[in-house]
């Protein structure tokens, strides 16, 4: 018994000694209240007040919360749900921030969702067996067990529920570690934008790591504020800096700032914004101020002709209608005075009278009014329309400027042979079509027996020159030579050979037209904003052209070729005088123009359909092209293309839906042109001169 004593006053010592130190200035106790029971009883309860708080400023493991606690909370909403009571319910789980609920509200969405009739709980669902299914459980995604798919049902939302699921989806997608995911949730954000989406979009832009998918996020961010922004100079902010814009999401958010409606008032009432006081009869049709009147109960309705003649039937007593005969009713002002008798009798409404309908309308003020009701907004919105409208025009002058390119140089490809044989050899190839067709149908051909396109290309584009060069060379042999300074017979001869070749090419290749693709390295355009763009194969085109046109000018200034070739076409009297062979320059010549025709057709090919018939499409372009240009020379030919392309684009521009028009005032063009300046814009010298 003196030991348990003895043991008890070493512990109460040491509980003393404890509480001292955790209380922080506690007295030793003295040797009378050592052994007094309240003392003691007063010092337990301190001690394990203590303890309590000590164990309470220790660090707190955070429960995760269960998805499956917050489901059954809303077990009935979700199990049939409307896009009118499910935004708390998605609100709720969003906060939860449960784990698995990014893959619970994607399953939702998907109708994938299954719940237990018999405790009302949810889960996913592996097919067994039989109708056996393996219940998932949507917290953990673990297995649970299995059940017979009968007593199961499955939650199927219907679509407003799911974009309003798709909605809060987003503000999980926009933060994924996976940079494809973040990006269709753009995607997705962009083709449906929600006023919900804005504070999530804000929240998801410091934390983007990709510059790319920021910068993207910022103008979002921007676009929706524009939308859905509650403060007014933020709206503004976001409006101005898409005053040069010219994306198309940019004047989608503005042009509903500033779409109007037209209201009619006895007397415009304050803080209304009014766009415009409209006049009516010169602003607006009184009848249609009148149809306005009518709509909002301020005048009584026109009764139509045709309720007006259903009146007149129905009411026919004894041959006779309002007091009119039927056999009087003939005309217009019978049949008004008949309605008029019922008007006054009471059966039918009365007719709306000219100076009634003139009377209501010079009542009340018609104003085109802004469905936007912040005059603020609506000022800034119209000036950066106005500023962006500028700069589209600008971007469109650029854009028709590059098509204008664009087509110049195929013109350039097409015309250029046919420039250098009607300035050398004095020849009208009407043929000169078919060679383009050739050398289109060589680029086909090479493609059925090399599959790569990239390579066929490589392989066609010689060989259709070298097609062509053999092709021009025999005509030149066989026929042109023999008809040497017999323009018309020339002329009537090479439009033979035009419709023959044709024909040969249809009973070779049938009438249906033929595929030449491009490598998909080609596929796609160049796009510069949403209004300058072009395709990569007019660009692979327009450098072709700029090489032709750097090996011709080689060839003909720094090469024995081009010295004989610019001897002929200067004087071909005194270069033969000089040893030079002109029947041998003449089917040089013509074998180059048609080389570089056939050329022209493997690029044309690969945006136009390879038909027998292609050809003849470019024939009366390219002698524009070589006329306008001046015979014979190539700077005159790259000017000629340059100004036919252009003029082209300008007319279609201005009159794009009729293209067959176009052509006409571009031919008619070109005549009156041709009168003051015959010999082209650049004239040659020499043989070409005097002729």
């Amino acid at each position: 018994m003196r030991y348990v004593q003895h043991r008890n006053q070493h512990l109460r010592a040491d509980q003393v000694q404890l509480l001292t130190v955790r209380g922080g200035g506690f007295p030793a106790p003295s040797a009378t209240s050592r052994d007094d029971p309240r003392v003691l009883m007063l010092r337990t309860l301190f001690l394990f007040l203590i303890l309590a708080i000590s164990s309470g400023l220790g660090p707190a493991t955070a429960q995760e919360p269960d998805l499956n606690a917050v489901l059954e909370r809303h077990a009935d909403m979700i199990q049939r749900p409307s896009r009118t009571t499910i935004g708390p319910v998605l609100d709720d789980l969003a906060a939860s921030k449960a784990p698995g609920l990014e893959r619970f509200l994607e399953n939702w969405r998907e109708k994938l969702v299954w719940q237990r009739e018999s405790d009302g709980r949810f889960f996913y669902v592996r097919e067994l067996e039989g109708d056996l299914v393996m219940l998932i459980d949507p917290g953990t995604g673990e297995d649970v067990g299995e059940i017979d798919d009968g007593e199961l049902k499955n939650i199927k939302p219907n679509s407003g529920v799911r974009a309003m699921i798709a909605s809060t989806l987003v503000q999980f997608q926009l933060s994924d570690p996976d940079p494809e995911r973040r990006m269709q949730a753009l995607n997705a954000l962009e083709r449906s934008p929600d006023a919900s989406h804005l504070g999530v979009l804000r929240g998801a832009i410091e934390s983007e790591p990709d510059p790319v998918l920021k910068a993207r996020k910022e103008r979002l961010e921007r676009l929706l504020t524009i939308q859905f922004g509650d403060d007014e100079a933020a709206r503004i902010a976001a409006i101005e800096s898409f005053s040069r814009d010219t994306g198309v999401d940019a004047r989608a958010a503005l042009n509903p700032l500033v779409t109007t409606r037209i209201e009619a008032h006895r007397q415009v009432p304050e803080g209304l914004n009014v766009a415009r006081t409209l006049v009516p009869g010169r602003d607006i049709e009184r009848q249609a101020a009148y149809d306005l009147l009518v709509e909002a109960g301020e005048a009584r309705p026109i009764v139509p002709t045709a309720a007006r003649k259903q009146a007149l039937i129905a009411n026919i007593e004894d041959g006779r209608v309002g007091g009119v005969s039927v056999s009087e009713l003939s005309t217009q002002e019978a049949r008004d005075r008949a309605y008029r008798a019922l008007a006054q009798s009471g059966t039918v409404p009365d007719l709306v009278t000219d100076e009634e309908e003139e009377a209501a309308v010079d009542g009340f003020v018609f104003v085109e009014v802004y469905n936007e009701t912040n005059p603020a907004i609506t000022d800034a919105a119209q000036e950066a329309l106005g500023e962006i409208d500028q700069t589209v025009g600008l971007y469109q002058v650029a854009d028709l400027a590059l098509d204008g390119l664009s087509l110049a140089s195929i013109y350039f490809l097409a015309a250029i042979g046919l420039a250098i044989t009607f300035g050398v050899m004095g020849v009208i190839n009407m043929a000169h079509g078919e060679f383009i067709m050739i050398g289109a149908y060589t680029g086909y051909v090479v493609q059925q027996i090399i599959p790569n396109y990239t390579v066929s290309i490589i392989v066609a584009l010689p060989l259709a020159f070298a097609v062509a060069f053999m092709a021009g060379v025999a005509l030149e042999r066989l026929v042109i030579r023999h008809l040497a300074h017999r323009p018309l017979e020339t002329l009537l001869a090479t439009f033979g050979i035009s419709i023959a070749l044709q024909q040969i090419a249809k009973n070779i290749f049938g009438t249906q037209a033929r595929p030449l693709t491009s490598p998909e390295w080609l596929d796609g355009a160049l796009v510069f904003n949403d209004v300058v763009g072009i395709s990569y194969i007019r660009v692979a085109i327009f450098v072709l052209a700029l090489v032709f046109l750097g090996l011709l000018l080689f060839i003909l200034n720094r090469t024995r070729l081009g010295l004989e070739v610019r001897a002929v076409t200067q004087n071909p009297r005194m270069a033969s005088s000089m040893g030079i062979n002109p029947d041998r320059i003449n089917m040089l010549t013509f074998g180059l123009g048609s080389g570089i025709a056939g050329i022209a057709g493997v690029a044309i090919g690969l945006f136009a359909k390879v038909t027998s018939e292609l050809g003849s499409g470019y024939i009366v372009q390219s002698f524009m092209t070589v006329v306008v240009g001046g015979v014979g020379n190539i700077w005159g030919t790259l000017a000629g293309a340059g100004m036919i392309g252009s003029l082209q684009k300008l007319i279609e521009f201005f009159n794009p839906s009729n293209t067959l028009a176009a052509q006409t005032y571009m031919i008619i063009f070109i005549i009156i042109f041709i009168q003051f300046r015959p010999k082209g814009i650049i004239a040659l010298k020499g043989r070409a001169a005097g002729d």
